[in-house]
């Protein structure tokens, strides 16, 4: 197997379990604190940015396999890990979550109803939304809101 191969899936498998850390945490301390009803791979799958993974992959197969300094290469490494680690703590999951999935302030509407709150899931089929007027957490078809 040439290098640069050996460098590339190297580098997605450091990168795959770099963001399964980070999604194990955002699924703990944010899909579960508000219920949302969403399954851990559809979450993983849903919301992958496959642009950011496979040139996260390059960097880090690269830095893995090519360079020769082993402390220059752990240490983006290991400060990688550490930040993905840090979403297993209920507060920095729960924050990391907010940032990645929540949308303040916004109307939706359907055919009767308009609704103004929180974003707090946008899934395949649903919306996890918070109403400010009922001031609890309701689930809406997205095939049922008007665009």
């Amino acid at each position: 197997m040439s290098k640069a191969i050996q460098a590339l899936l190297t580098g997605m498998l450091i990168t795959f379990v770099l963001d399964f850390f980070l999604f194990l945490g955002i699924f703990l301390h944010y899909t579960e604190h508000y219920e949302v009803g969403v399954y851990y791979n559809i979450l993983f799958a849903d919301n992958q940015n496959w642009y950011i993974y496979f040139s996260l992959s390059l960097l880090l197969g690269y830095i893995a396999v090519y360079v020769k300094n082993t402390k220059i290469s752990l240490i983006p490494l290991l400060l990688l890990a550490l930040l993905s680690l840090l979403t297993l703590f209920k507060d920095i999951g729960y924050m990391a979550g907010e940032a990645m999935f929540m949308t303040k302030n916004t109307t939706l509407k359907s055919a009767k109803f308009s609704y103004v709150g929180d974003i707090i899931y946008d899934g395949r089929e649903k919306i996890t939304f918070y109403s400010y007027n009922l001031k609890k957490i309701i689930t809406l078809n997205k095939k049922d809101l008007v665009q």
